[in-house]
């Protein structure tokens, strides 16, 4: 049994207030440079944009935007142990300045200033998110030369800071076993194109709407399981809907989030209090096992059984590594001024394989 601390805290992402090092993994999805939801932010941020803007100077205001987003990135560097990870899921835009129509590469943009910064980039993955209408095209329909392909994906970049973090006390290596997912899952996980489809926004708040592209919990529930720990502290600096914050509490990691809108944390904190929320935070660490289970049952009903098994919950697992794994369950929610505690215990009983 073990607590994990979450807070969600009205704060600049650009001054990050937490000590060097004390990080693992960050999850985040920035406001989007070029994207005409996020333009009253950045001209927060600095005030030349909504001038460049106006007159048509759009690589000088993507540019603007960037350097207010280097800042985070500086930041996240500072406050990232060793070894630890960057996740950052941005899409391009498109968009009509002055008299030009044309790509704005802010995927390129950002995977140069983290490697400026020292970040060791990884392979990125593409997260396809299919467009459904018919009319789902850009620019003149039907004539050539004057249509444009329309964006249907977006990326997660990947970067870790410095090499490989090591394990070397005992109590990490067991965290570690512990913390592992199963072969089918990273066969699943570790490719680099995820097809799943977005989320529709359900803020009552109208500036909240306004300013909102939530990721599905999908997106961060892989990347906490992929590259971190239990106990683990994730960081999101731009939290928005908590959904980074979420997926961390179900998983058994510890989480800050950071807004700059002091009604996202006072909205994220009304979900925390609602006991459906709090029921919620097994539902997937149970669907996982329950997954699992149904595969190796399949797999030993047509004569495949794998050699390995696990330790804790008796089901037949495809490798070594898979042995000691033990998903961590939400026992008890505690909330106070600070924040949320949870404590997680290691409920093996109603998934042992027979």
């Amino acid at each position: 049994m073990f607590q994990t601390d979450h807070r969600f805290l009205t704060a600049d992402a650009r001054e990050i207030p937490l000590e060097a090092q004390s990080v693992h993994l960050v999850v985040t999805s920035p406001p989007y440079p070029v994207i005409e939801m996020w333009d009253d932010l950045f001209g927060l941020m600095d005030p030349a944009v909504p001038d460049l803007l106006e007159s048509g100077r759009g690589q000088e205001a993507f540019e603007a935007m960037h350097r207010q987003l280097d800042r985070v990135w500086a930041e996240c560097f500072r406050v990232l142990a060793p070894g630890g990870f960057l996740c950052i899921n941005i899409g391009d835009a498109v968009r009509t300045l002055g008299a030009d129509f044309r790509l704005y590469g802010n995927h390129s943009r950002i995977l140069s200033a983290c490697l400026g910064l020292g970040f060791n980039p990884l392979p990125l993955i593409l997260w396809r998110k299919p467009a459904n209408s018919p009319t789902k095209f850009m620019g003149s329909g039907m004539y050539p030369a004057g249509a444009y392909v329309t964006l249907e994906h977006e990326y997660i970049l990947i970067f870790r800071k410095g090499g490989k973090r090591m394990f070397s006390r005992p109590e990490d290596k067991e965290r570690r076993r512990r913390s592992g997912f199963f072969w089918e899952e990273r066969n699943r996980w570790f490719s680099d194109l995820w097809d799943f489809t977005g989320v529709r926004q359900k803020m009552d708040h109208p500036d909240l709407r306004g300013r909102s592209a939530a990721f599905p919990l999908e997106l961060p529930r892989r990347l906490v399981a992929m590259y971190s720990l239990q106990e683990d502290l994730v960081l999101d600096p731009f939290a928005g809907t908590g959904t980074t914050l979420r997926a961390a509490m179900e998983s058994g990691r510890r989480s800050v989030g950071l807004d700059l809108m002091a009604p996202f944390r006072s909205a994220v904190e009304e979900g925390w209090a609602d006991q459906a929320f709090v029921e919620g935070l097994n539902e997937p660490v149970q669907r996982r096992l329950e997954d699992h289970r149904n595969w190796a049952a399949e797999r030993v009903s047509s004569g495949r059984e794998p050699k390995y098994r696990n330790s804790h919950y008796g089901f037949p697992v495809m490798t070594r590594q898979e042995t000691d794994l033990a998903l961590p369950l939400a026992e008890k929610v505690v909330f106070s001024p600070a924040g949320l505690t949870v404590t997680h215990s290691i409920s093996l009983q109603q998934f042992q394989f027979r």
